[in-house]
């Protein structure tokens, strides 16, 4: 099976959340639990770092990555969703899963597949597990699916696990409340490793403390130990000294991480960072000064605040899609200098609507539309729901034709924004 046929297998055979929604969320591991012991446990020839929270894992979880393959460990990146190519979601020091490798895990375990009928999760978890142990990582960072305490990668023990926020998404599947919800995600702690919280939050706090002493776990609240100051916010970069517990750790570190939501991302990546040597990794601070330059670079991170176009119009493109994201995205954006906005808007089916609609701006023009999957919310029908928050315009009948029709609107000194969903942004990059 050549690696065309193996996606195809994988995309027409198997449950698929961001194609179907919850209806493919497995709660239970018995699954990848079975796929990992057919495949030799491979999660337990590697070491891993786990990242889970609402918002923000995936910027952390490439922030760590690079620094360190900056400090030149051969290093695992497992993330979810992908954007435009499945191998997105595997890679190391930056590059994509091997096709062949692909094509080989498909072809060797297709009996099984049919077999227990993994979901497409299961499925790629078992894959990045298989792959790193076959490369020999040094270290491979594996971010959550969905929720913590029942995710397909929860079958890890790994050096250390983060948790960078919570914020209301998924409901549906991890609960209505925000201890609900970091219940969830408080499942990853494991007995005796240090777990790292990144934001401090009075309903949640008690929530992470509490797990954390019942697996006599040490446990670090990022926000009461490291703090920025003098930030200075770029479309393309952030620079900020950093303090821990009041000295000056860092003057003027940059990092290649945009939009106002990476400053909270930042301070949870460096009380990281400051872990590691106790962890037996000696990663000097000049080492994560350089990698944090270079994120995207080393790890190939795409999506996140991403400026397709520098000027004449600026355009910006950002996957935030829940409360916690939108918030910060929405008070970036009005602030940018402009004459208009243009937002191309899309999001799915079970999106909480009432929850990210008031954020938009009501002074933007907006190009409602659908994504190609089939959870994407009709354009007619969100065209209908922004009207009742005060947002107008026009519903297009594809993204790439609401995206074409605000560039031509748009005047030099104007802003396109592109957002609302992952799945709109994956496709205008």
């Amino acid at each position: 099976m050549d690696y065309d046929a193996a996606l195809a297998y994988l995309f027409e055979h198997l449950p698929m959340y961001q194609r179907i929604g919850h209806a493919a969320y497995k709660k239970d591991l018995t699954n990848i639990e079975l796929l990992c012991r057919h495949l030799g446990n491979p999660q337990e020839q590697i070491k891993t770092i786990h990242i889970a929270g609402t918002n923000g894992k995936g910027s952390v979880s490439h922030a760590l990555a690079a620094v360190f393959s900056q400090a030149g460990y051969n290093t695992g990146l497992y993330i979810s969703p992908h954007y435009r190519d499945f191998r997105e979601r595997i890679k190391i020091n930056g590059n994509y899963i091997d096709k062949n490798a692909v094509s080989e895990f498909v072809t060797q375990n297709r009996a099984l597949f049919d077999e227990v009928k993994p979901s497409f999760f299961e499925m790629t978890v078992a894959m990045a597990f298989w792959y790193f142990a076959q490369c020999k990582t040094d270290m491979a960072i594996i971010e959550t699916g969905l929720g913590g305490r029942l995710d397909s990668t929860n079958i890890i023990t790994p050096i250390l696990s983060v948790i960078t926020n919570i914020s209301f998404d998924h409901m549906n599947v991890l609960g209505n409340t925000l201890p609900q919800i970091a219940f969830e995600k408080a499942g990853i702690i494991k007995p005796n490793v240090p777990v790292v919280i990144g934001e401090t939050h009075p309903e949640t706090e008690p929530v992470f403390r509490l797990k954390a002493s019942e697996m006599h776990s040490d446990i670090y609240f990022a926000q009461q130990s490291i703090s920025l100051f003098n930030e200075n916010l770029a479309n393309t970069y952030i620079t900020a000294d950093v303090l821990k517990q009041g000295e000056q750790i860092y003057k003027g570190l940059q990092t290649d991480l945009s939009g106002s939501f990476q400053l909270k991302n930042l301070v949870t990546i460096l009380q990281t960072t400051e872990l590691l040597p106790d962890l037996g990794y000696p990663i000097h601070r000049e080492t994560v000064a350089k990698a944090l330059g270079r994120v995207k670079q080393l790890t190939n991170f795409i999506g996140r605040w991403q400026v397709i176009s520098a000027k004449n119009p600026l355009i910006i493109a950002d996957s935030a899609h829940n409360e916690g994201g939108l918030r910060y995205a929405m008070s970036q954006l009005v602030n940018l200098r402009h004459r208009q906005l243009h937002i191309v808007l899309g999001v799915v089916n079970d999106k909480e609507l009432q929850l990210i609609l008031p954020l938009f701006p009501r002074q933007a023009m907006y190009y409602f539309c659908k994504a190609d999957v089939p959870r994407g919310m009709p354009a007619e029908q969100l065209q209908q729901e922004a009207l009742q928050f005060g947002l107008s315009g026009n519903a297009y009948p594809s993204v790439i034709a609401a995206y074409d029709a605000a560039k031509t609107a748009a005047q030099p000194n104007d802003v396109v924004f592109v957002g609302g969903s992952i799945f709109v942004v994956a496709e205008i990059l």
